[in-house]
C-alpha cells in the first residue's frame, strides 16, 4: 500500500498471484469473486466511467463478442467507479440507442475497494477513475495475464481474445506461443533440458526446426 496525493493505492497484483478476493454489488446482483464463475476463466476489465465515449465503444465490443468468450468458457466482469444505478442507466441508454446489450455483470465500485485491490486506481492518471485494466483469471483463480491502458486509448478486442485462447491452448498442450500466434498456427515445443533430449530433438524429423532450441509443431 502506498499513498499518492493523499489517496491510498494498492500495488497491482502480479501474474501468478491468486486474484484478490472481494464481494461487490453488480448489475447482476452481489458476487464474491472466489465463488463467481466456478470452473471457468474470467476476464475482468475496468473502465474509467459510465456514459463516456471510449468506454461505450469498449463495453459494446465486449457485449457484441461475448459469444466468443462463451465458447472459450470465459465469463466477463466489468468495473468502474460508478453506482449500480449509473451502470443500469448506461446499459439501458446504449441498448436504446444502438441495440447492444451489456449482458454481463458490471461492478459498482463506488467505494473504490476493488479498484484499489487491483491497482486500477492510479492517481497520476486520475484520482477518481479506474484506468483500463484487463485481468485474465483462470479457473483456479490465478492471475495469468494483465493488460493496462491509459484513459485515452481503447483496448484491442482481437488481442484480448487471441491472448485468452493462447493461454488456454498453452495449458492444454504444454507448449509456448510464438509472436503473433493465432489459432491454427504452429506452436513452440519446450527446448531440450538434457543431452538425451537434445539428441532426440536433433533426430526428430516431425518438427519444424530453426535450430535445436527453437522448434515448432502443428496441433492439427
Amino acid at each position: 500500500m502506498e499513498t499518492i496525493n493523499n489517496i491510498e493505492v494498492n500495488s497491482m497484483p502480479r501474474i501468478g498471484d491468486i486474484a484478490p478476493d472481494f464481494e461487490a454489488v453488480t448489475t447482476k446482483g452481489k458476487i464474491k469473486l472466489s465463488d463467481f464463475a466456478k470452473n471457468k476463466w474470467i476476464v475482468m476489465f475496468s473502465h474509467p466511467a459510465d456514459f463516456t465515449p471510449v468506454c461505450t465503444t469498449e463495453m459494446s465490443g465486449f457485449a457484441v463478442r461475448k459469444p466468443e468468450f462463451d465458447v472459450l468458457n470465459t465469463e466477463l466482469l466489468g468495473l468502474s467507479i460508478d453506482s449500480v444505478h449509473a451502470h443500469l442507466g448506461w446499459v439501458q441508454n446504449v441498448r436504446q440507442n444502438t441495440g447492444v446489450y451489456f449482458d454481463f455483470p458490471i461492478i459498482a465500485d463506488i467505494d473504490m475497494k476493488v479498484s484499489k485491490k487491483y491497482g486500477m486506481l492510479q492517481p497520476n492518471e486520475s484520482e477518481t477513475a479506474a484506468v483500463r485494466a484487463v485481468f485474465f483469471i483462470d479457473p483456479k483463480k490465478k492471475i495469468r495475464l494483465i493488460m493496462y491502458y491509459p484513459l485515452n486509448v481503447g483496448r484491442n478486442m482481437n488481442e484480448i481474445l487471441r491472448a485468452l485462447e493462447a493461454l488456454q491452448t498453452s495449458d492444454k498442450y504444454k507448449v509456448a506461443m510464438p509472436l503473433d500466434w493465432k489459432k491454427g498456427d504452429k506452436v513452440i515445443v519446450s527446448p531440450p533440458k538434457t543431452l538425451d533430449e537434445l539428441n532426440a530433438r536433433i533426430a526428430d524429423d516431425t518438427l519444424e526446426k530453426v535450430d535445436w532450441y527453437l522448434a515448432k509443431k502443428s496441433l492439427n
